[in-house]
């Protein structure tokens, strides 16, 4: 390989279109602004990048057709360089609210949502069904799971991307994804490294400091890391975070050598492939300019440098740190090998190309499709239910208005919350009226929705991260107010009903995510068609005391 070739196969890098080589117009005027490049086949050619990686927003993932023949597009352009070279494509899919593929490929319970479950078997199978999907359809590399503590309620970035809050649990969870993902021959990724769970800022937009000491790190953040080391996993992200008592210099650990190199590789013992988080996010921005941060994290033991603003810019200026000596070529060929091991793990030297035939008998199969089903049921969480209103029966509870908040789909594909709802509810039996009220309904939307509760023998509110001042607390007062019964469902974080007290709701249950697999599910427990058996991962605390807990980790009730 050539030094040019070498500095390429660090890269990882977005590119807009649903083809490799025939983009529609607007995705090659999108490439050519931001990559000076009109295909992803030209990124390739001049570029030489390792991996690229799909996104929603980028038309990488429209279906499993299109992107099954964009990931053959992609390989075959890295196969015909100079130096033929298979491709590591990668992407987000966490699943819960961090999906870049949406249906008809199986979308499973999130990270928290499997927390609540607590079944290791669920998380491994949830994991493999989802890696076989993704390789069926040419993604090789998988940023999940998110291996990140959430011990804060106000994290604003991970929250239920997160397994829980407590360390161990959060560990054997982590261990039981990566070994499902990996059985079906996709490199799994632990994030955020060396955790992202204590943070109050999002380090897409600033840079979080966390002051956890060294022991408590030890303590909180290390314990799932260092259990997907031992599960064997392919790779591991950076955070853009600062963590002082783990680097005194108070560089982001995607650009901290005491803590890539110092802690991960010679104290956790990690030889794989170590890929930071996106380079485009403010985070890592903040202190460096965009031509030092590439080169920084190669110093500080990075592998993959995944999707920075300018590619050329970053190129370019690792390059130059080669060619001038500030990093070897020697430094660079550790990282090559190691991303060299892992396409061969993954047997992309032998074959990179998938089928549509394959695609066909693996993504979103029956069979899998009922498997998340019954993984969801198993995680819905029932928080509160006052006068046994739940299960509802359908004589007395027939007729159902549904409304809420109908935040975006986090794949793109689903239907809104409430729609969602109404119509699980209808195939259930019941009569049931959607009314979208938004997260931050006003007074006339409030009235509305209290009029639609008139006549009818349940309400059903879908939340979604109610504050103290949240106009939806207003909502479910004025619901309640018409003596009607109301059910509140939690549809993200499931510190909603500590806000909603004293609104008057009769039943709280939590999902942890509004794709359509858990509100199924929530849709079947409330009708009494399954029972909830979830649990809390993370404990709630009261918003009039936040320093009392007013549901422990543990907490849920059953029917």
């Amino acid at each position: 390989m050539t030094l040019e070739e070498k500095v390429g196969q660090l890269f990882v890098m977005r590119v807009y279109g649903h083809s490799a080589t025939a983009p529609d117009q607007a995705d090659i005027d999108a490439n050519m602004a931001e990559i000076g490049v009109r295909t992803a086949a030209e990124m390739i050619g001049k570029y030489h990048v390792g991996g690229i990686i799909y996104f929603a927003w980028a038309h990488n993932t429209r279906d499993p057709h299109q992107i099954a023949d964009l990931s053959n597009g992609i390989q075959r352009a890295g196969l015909a360089g100079p130096t033929p070279l298979p491709l590591l494509v990668s992407t987000d899919q966490e699943h819960g609210i961090v999906c870049r593929v949406g249906e008809p490929a199986t979308l499973m319970p999130g990270a928290m949502a499997l927390g609540a479950g607590g079944s290791r078997s669920d998380a491994r199978r949830a994991g493999q069904i989802a890696g076989a999907e993704l390789a069926a359809i040419g993604i090789n590399q998988n940023y999940a799971p998110d291996a990140d503590v959430n011990v804060n309620p106000a994290n604003p970035v991970i929250g239920v991307r997160s397994f829980g809050s407590d360390p161990q649990s959060v560990a054997a969870m982590v261990a039981a994804q990566v070994k499902g993902y990996q059985s079906s021959r996709i490199a799994s990724t632990a994030k955020h490294f060396p955790g992202h769970g204590d943070t109050s800022t999002d380090s897409h937009t600033g840079l979080p400091v966390i002051n956890h000491t060294r022991e408590q790190w030890a303590e909180l953040d290390e314990p799932p890391f260092r259990a997907a080391i031992a599960a064997g996993i392919d790779s591991i992200m950076t955070a853009h975070i600062v963590v002082p008592a783990l680097d005194p210099a108070e560089d982001p650990a995607t650009l901290s050598h005491p803590i890539l190199t110092g802690i991960l590789r010679e104290e956790l013992g990690y030889d794989g492939v170590v890929v930071t988080d996106s380079l485009g996010m403010e985070g890592v921005r903040t202190k460096y300019g965009d031509d030092r941060v590439p080169v920084l994290a190669l110093k500080a033991g990075v592998d993959q440098l995944l999707n920075p603003p300018s590619l050329d810019v970053s190129w370019n200026a690792v390059l130059a740190a080669v060619k001038s000596g500030e990093i070897s070529e020697a430094r660079i060929d550790e990282s090559i090998l190691r991303i060299l091991r892992l396409k061969t793990k993954l047997g992309l030297f032998d074959n990179p190309f998938v089928s549509h035939s394959g695609v066909d008998r693996t993504v979103g199969t029956r069979a899998h499709l009922a498997a998340a089903d019954r993984i969801a049921e198993r995680t819905t969480t029932l928080l509160a239910n006052d006068g046994a209103v739940l299960p509802l029966s359908r004589r007395s509870h027939k007729n159902l208005l549904v409304v809420g908040a109908d935040p975006a789909s986090p794949s793109g594909t689903t239907g809104p919350p409430t729609t969602t709802l109404a119509t699980a509810f209808g195939e259930l039996g019941y009569a049931a009226t959607a009314l979208s009220t938004g997260t931050a309904p006003a007074r006339a939307k409030i009235d509305e929705a209290v009029a639609a509760a008139r006549g009818k023998d349940a309400v059903v509110v879908a939340t979604y991260n109610v504050s103290a001042t949240s106009s939806q607390r207003t909502l479910v007062s004025a619901l309640a107010a018409t003596g009607v019964p109301v059910i509140t469902v939690a549809i993200r974080n499931p510190y909603d009903i500590a806000q909603l007290a004293g609104t008057g709701f009769a039943a709280n249950l939590a999902t942890y995510s509004w794709t359509d697999v858990e509100l199924r599910a929530a849709a079947r427990v409330i009708a009494g068609r399954a029972e909830p058996r979830g649990t809390l991962p993370v404990p709630v605390q009261r918003a009039d005391d936040p320093a009392r807990v007013l549901h422990p980790v543990g907490y849920g009730l059953t029917y």
